[in-house]
């Protein structure tokens, strides 16, 4: 059994005491504005290039922690700094945001990546319910929209697919408008809302997962089809498993009880296809078909997609109360807690060997930044409250 009481307390502590000041002591950048991200282990600077996505989603987090957890000046100072390094610096003449500027801001990488427009109006969105500024809510909506025009063609001319010879459509920006259209709820139209609810659900639960082989594709035809090519084949068992998750949330807004089941049957698939039995944790990228895949890191095990499996597994068995879902996340978390966190610095690591040894010191960079293990902490440290108070017992039941 896992005791829901304890571990409340161990994510808590984890958040507040060791990830939210590591992030808040070594990086902003206090000179020229906005964060940095490529963090060695013990905080170091190793590079200051700075990624919009990664700018924004430092955003978002400090305003959550601001608006959900407690109205301290520190992280509403920490989120503004960032934000106004965005307004000034992020954008191009079009409004499409870029993916990454030098350290004083000037561009160094078009904004081909939808994916930071995507968290810079989560960023805005969420600092607009900490402030009540309406210029962020004008952003966040502004950035809304445009990702909704462009979200057919999310490249547009940096794209280098040569047009229709393999068009495919990709799970990742579905799966993520799940997300984001809960944060930006309080900005949209009740219609547009909805809509982008039900298109949502119906790509990741209907379009993207293969029900015969109890899998997510991260790329299918646009017909709907299987693609038998390196990308169609791939599978990315941490995206689905998040994105089980955020369906989840949509499912529990909706008061719909059958797409919950849905969703937790459609997570413990996941996880046991993408479970290392030799040498644990969850394979980064798997084939469907198991042929050689062309990500030469398809074996390692990363910090995003163990703690985001954790979320879901505590959240299927808080919905639920399958002891499928406790029994893997008993596994999840112990193989987690063993190997991502840093007992001597802080934070965690974030790249893992197959046999679970780190790859990479660092605590940031390009990828990694102040986000998916804060807002998993915190994710993880409301839903063991949850499960405290439904369950008589306060435990998390293994059988």
């Amino acid at each position: 059994m896992i005791d829901a009481v304890k571990l409340g307390k161990l994510y808590k502590a984890g958040l507040l005491d060791d990830v939210v000041p590591f992030w808040l002591n070594y990086s902003p950048d206090r000179e020229q504005g906005g964060y940095f991200t490529c963090l060695e282990r013990n905080g170091e600077v190793f590079d200051t290039d700075k990624f919009i996505w990664l700018q924004a989603r430092q955003v978002w987090t400090f305003a959550m922690l601001y608006v959900n957890v407690e109205k301290r000046s520190e992280w509403l100072a920490a989120a503004e700094a960032g934000a106004r390094f965005l307004l000034q610096r992020g954008r191009a003449e079009n409004g499409y945001w870029y993916f990454s500027l030098t350290r004083e801001g000037a561009p160094l990488v078009q904004p081909y990546n939808i994916f930071s427009d995507c968290f810079a109006a989560m960023a805005f969105g969420k600092l607009y319910e900490a402030t009540g500024n309406n210029d962020y809510a004008t952003v966040a909506r502004d950035t809304f929209y445009n990702i909704l025009k462009r979200q057919e063609q999310a490249k547009g001319i940096y794209n280098k697919a040569v047009p229709g010879t393999r068009p495919l459509k990709n799970f990742a920006l579905p799966m993520i408008l799940c997300n984001l259209v809960l944060e930006l709820e309080p900005l949209l139209e009740p219609s547009l809302v909805e809509d982008t609810i039900r298109a949502g659900i119906d790509a990741v639960m209907k379009q993207f997962y293969r029900p015969d082989q109890g899998i997510i594709l991260e790329n299918i035809r646009t017909d709907g089809g299987f693609s038998d090519s390196f990308d169609g084949r791939v599978i990315n068992p941490g995206h689905g498993l998040e994105a089980m998750w955020f369906i989840m949330d949509l499912a529990k807004r909706k008061g719909d009880d059958a797409l919950i089941r849905r969703a937790t049957d459609i997570a413990l698939q996941l996880v046991e296809c993408g479970w290392d039995a030799e040498h644990g944790g969850i394979f980064y990228f798997l084939d469907v078909l198991n042929k050689p895949l062309q990500q030469l890191e398809w074996d390692q095990k990363l910090w995003w997609v163990h703690i985001e499996t954790m979320i879901t597994l505590a959240k299927g068995y808080l919905h639920t109360g399958d002891g499928r879902c406790a029994q893997w996340f008993q596994q999840l978390h112990d193989y987690t807690w063993q190997h991502f966190p840093d007992p001597e610095y802080g934070e965690w690591f974030g790249y893992l060997n197959r046999e679970g040894k780190p790859l990479l010191s660092l605590k940031g960079g390009k990828w990694k930044g102040c986000f998916h293990v804060p807002r998993g902490l915190f994710q993880l440290w409301k839903t063991m409250e949850a499960i405290e108070q439904k369950y008589p017992a306060y435990l998390l039941q293994t059988k």
